[in-house]
């Protein structure tokens, strides 16, 4: 198999097992946790608010364990602590062991997921990276879709502890070799490659840089606070909506093959789609979905329509989320500037899943709506001012 190829295959397994086992898994498991185990949904859900917090401030840590060991050692202990945090759950009788679990993949999270992946390629592909984390994301974005079918599906057979179990099995049986051994090796570097690697696409003044790192930063916290908000609720948000809950969850898992149909989209179109265009499509996208679903009086059709609006706009948001730092900084940089991004990126998913589903429980669909719209104005903003920034150097 080609190096690239087997590069993109086993990431994407990882990532798509990775997420969809911890991340995606409330959607789907979250309510009856929180039942059986005698919590409000709030509080189940605000395990996805430890895990994000931990992974955020790990994220440097992550950073320096990549550069010592390599990415390939740290997404292989990334995958042996999802299975054991995802073990844990599976043993919990109360909150006590419930957030330890959460707490122990949060740190799993930090080195199994998105940073560690995307410098994996970096590693192996260096100034040609763009390219691979496009077709990457487009298969990692298969998450939900794959498993919240299978989840339900093992939820039905077997209830959602042994579920829980068998993909702990899973993450420490097969993907912690996967990861030590299944990846190609990293090619050894060239004067070319590595000049390559650290021209800079635009020639900023330092003051320049750190707005357009502030900016970015903007965009990724906004986008994340919409996209993690809404993802583990979506069902519930369609039910809300009127849609039955069996449509619900149809709806729910399509969500994202229209985020892989818009990845693919834009990485065939990525010589010619910036990441800045990307930003903008994404965010005018997901702003509107949301009247669409307000105003859809539980009508199928309306409901797809923000499904597909919103699925398009989520999936796209990842891409520009990861390939803005490319956008305006060199390949040898992306590894820096993505871990000092990580932190507030990833402390907005932590409080995203909390404040939507608390906005849902308590206000209904239209305070989470307000909510959201108003997050991609301040989008679309950020990235106005990007587009300034690019024009004055340019």
């Amino acid at each position: 198999m080609p190096p690239r190829l087997r590069l993109i295959a086993t990431l994407s397994l990882s990532q798509i097992l990775g997420w969809g086992t911890t991340f995606d898994m409330p959607g789907v498991f979250g309510r009856m946790i929180a039942a059986e185990l005698s919590m409000a949904n709030e509080t189940a859900f605000a395990g996805l608010t430890v895990m994000m917090l931990v992974t955020a401030f790990a994220g440097p840590t992550t950073g320096r364990l990549v550069e010592r060991l390599g990415a390939a050692r740290v997404l292989a202990c990334g995958s042996a602590l999802f299975g054991l945090g995802l073990l844990l759950m599976a043993a919990a009788t109360g909150p006590i062991l419930y957030f330890a679990a959460w707490l122990v993949i949060g740190f799993g999270s930090a080195f199994g997921l998105s940073v560690p992946c995307y410098a994996a390629v970096v590693e192996r592909e260096g100034p040609d990276a763009k390219r691979a984390i496009g077709i990457l994301m487009i298969f990692t974005g298969l998450s939900a879709t794959v498993c919240w079918p299978l989840l339900s599906l093992g939820q039905d057979w077997f209830g959602w502890r042994w579920t829980l179990a068998v993909s702990a099995l899973i993450h420490i049986g097969a993907l912690v070799p996967l990861h030590l051994f299944g990846l190609p090796a990293i090619r050894g570097a060239t004067a070319e490659a590595t000049a390559a690697s650290q021209e800079e696409p635009l020639a900023f003044s330092p003051a320049q840089a750190k707005r357009a790192l502030l900016l970015i930063a903007i965009v990724s916290i906004a986008f994340n606070l919409v996209t993690t908000g809404i993802a583990p609720s979506l069902i519930e948000l369609i039910t809300q909506a009127g849609a039955t809950p069996e449509l619900a969850l149809q709806l729910g898992a399509l969500r994202s093959v229209f985020g892989i149909s818009a990845r693919a989209i834009d990485t065939v179109a990525g010589r010619r789609a910036s990441p800045l265009f990307t930003g903008y499509a994404a965010a005018i996208l997901m702003l509107a979905a949301l009247p669409i679903l307000a105003f859809s009086g539980g009508e199928p059709w309306l409901l797809l329509a923000f499904v597909a609006c919103y699925g398009f706009g989520s999936g796209v948001s990842a891409l520009s989320r990861a390939l803005l730092p490319l956008g305006f900084f060199s390949p040898g940089r992306y590894a820096r500037i993505s871990a000092n991004l990580s932190l507030p990126a990833n402390l907005a998913m932590a409080a995203a899943p909390v404040v939507s589903t608390f906005l849902l429980d308590r206000g209904g669909a239209t305070a989470l709506l307000v909510y959201c719209a108003g997050l991609c104005l301040i989008t679309l903003a950020a990235l106005a001012g990007l587009s300034l920034i690019r024009r004055q150097v340019r």
